[in-house]
């Protein structure tokens, strides 16, 4: 699912749209962004704002992904968010600024006795470890459990990122939500239900029930102090070439004030200028919840490949495993490999003056207890000198198990690398043509009625992705009895 969903419902954000407070009265600053901010935030502040005599601002709540893309597209110029910038290209040129500090709670329904949950319970609850009420002391009665369906929500992001060290983990959650508001309201019906939302949006809620997590029970004392440990920033964003980018900076800078944070604690939040407690916490609060879960922060940015989790449901089987030490001894068992395939080691590799230099290379190899899905690629640029040298070399593994083959470390192991020139420099080439494929005489398969691109990469174990670049298709359109290449040129 498109981590930018809310491009696919414009009419709903219309229909959510509420006109409520612009620096100044000829002009409105609009606001978009996930209903817990602008509940918690945003309806209260733009009231003050206004009362200020400082303008109006149009509210439109949805969620984060629909806010994002509005203030980087234009067609609004503030956003809410729960979470901070993620290092994506979607939220490069976008400022994110902390304005108060909140709780993620975890919420079930009043009719579940259930009244705690340790983090370690938590972690192996949304990693699919955990399935039964009756292993954290409820009724045996299988945890259902909630969540939004954009991965880029801030509220999920934001657990996610406290409970794994990465805020896009998939997770065992197979009921999905638009919004947090639809999610609560789906949680306060279902008595086996769990899934996680602020605790300014459900603070006062008769109908959702807010668990304890390692004895602490959330609330504004308890995030302020820190001795509830889900405590998490909310942020308005905004875009520092907007045309209203002063007025909307001065509405940031309104929630600093007094007329500001007067708002923010009626609604259960902690100003962010009186959280300096918070701040200085938060890194060994992270390193603390990872070690007690037993996972660990990734040492380099976002997105690692899937890798099923033990024991986890159908809709989790894309979730990564922590680092452990069969990593560490896999990844060094890999490297070995491919020095030998290559015919030399790391050092003579340096020691070859015809060896292209590696001026920028990056790996990635993680595993579980089996792996099941296991990518790792290198990506090696020229250094600036070297003219005739290659502009881009990428490899990549793939290793998929199936039901016969579960038990073993690999299954299956595919590969495919190509070379990318620099168009300056090979005038008139283009990246297809530069291509070199490491596969001679690949398997092809001839496409039958009724099947589609995604029943033919599921029947042999591929990925779509690679069935069409190796066939050079511009989507996922097949039609019988075309033939398709299954492996690189």
């Amino acid at each position: 699912m498109s981590v930018r969903l809310a491009r696919l419902l414009p009419a709903a954000l219309i229909g959510a749209s509420v006109a409520t407070t612009a620096f100044a009265a000829s002009q409105t600053l609009v606001w978009r962004g996930d209903v817990v901010t602008a509940h918690s935030v945003v309806d209260g502040m733009a009231k003050a704002w206004q009362k200020a005599g400082k303008g109006r601002l149009e509210v439109q709540p949805f969620n984060t992904a629909s806010g994002l893309d509005a203030v980087s597209g234009g067609s609004a110029d503030l956003a809410g968010s729960v979470r901070g910038s993620s290092g994506s290209a979607e939220d490069d040129g976008l400022t994110f600024t902390p304005v108060a500090w909140d709780g993620l709670v975890i919420i079930t329904s009043p009719s579940n006795p259930v009244s705690g949950l340790t983090l370690k319970q938590l972690h192996d609850i949304y990693y699919g470890k955990i399935h039964n009420w009756s292993e954290v002391g409820g009724p045996n009665a299988p945890i259902d459990v909630y969540a939004v369906a954009s991965p880029g929500d801030g509220v999920e992001y934001s657990l996610r990122r406290l409970l794994f060290g990465r805020g896009n983990q998939p997770v065992a959650a197979p009921r999905l939500y638009l919004s947090t508001t639809s999610l609560e309201q789906g949680i306060a019906l279902d008595p086996h239900s769990l899934g996680v939302t602020t605790l300014s949006s459900a603070a006062g809620n008769r109908r959702l029930k807010m668990l304890q997590i390692d004895g602490s029970t959330p609330s504004t004392a308890s995030v302020s102090s820190g001795s509830y440990p889900l405590f998490t920033p909310i942020y308005l964003v905004t875009r520092s070439s907007s045309p209203k980018a002063a007025e909307a900076q001065a509405f940031v800078d309104f929630t600093g004030s007094a007329a500001g944070k007067a708002v923010l604690r009626q609604h259960h939040l902690v100003p962010y200028a009186d959280g300096a407690v918070l701040a200085s916490l938060d890194t060994s609060r992270r390193a603390r919840i990872l070690a007690e879960v037993g996972a660990r922060a990734p040492v380099t940015a976002p997105a690692r490949p899937p890798i099923s989790a033990p024991g986890a449901t159908y809709a989790s089987r894309s979730a990564i495993a922590p680092t452990s030490p069969r990593t560490l001894e896999a990844r060094e068992a890999l490297a070995r490999r491919n020095a030998a395939a290559a015919g030399m080691t790391a050092t003579t590799a340096a020691a070859n003056p015809a060896t292209p230099s590696l001026t920028a290379a990056h790996g990635s190899v993680v595993a579980a207890s089996s792996l099941a899905a296991t990518r790792g690629s290198v990506v090696a640029a020229p250094a600036p000198q070297e003219e005739a040298s290659l502009k881009g070399v990428r490899g990549d593994a793939v290793t998929v198990a199936d039901a016969a083959s579960r038990g073993g470390d690999f299954a299956r192991v595919r590969s495919d690398s190509y070379v990318s020139h620099d168009r300056a420099k090979a005038p008139g080439r283009t990246r297809t043509a530069d291509r070199t494929r490491a596969t001679a005489g690949v398997a092809t398969y001839k496409v039958a009625a009724g099947e589609t691109l995604y029943s033919i990469a599921r029947k042999h174990h591929l990925d779509v992705a690679q069935i069409r670049n190796w066939n050079h298709l511009a989507d996922n359109t097949v039609h019988p009895g075309q033939v398709l290449r299954l492996g690189a040129r």
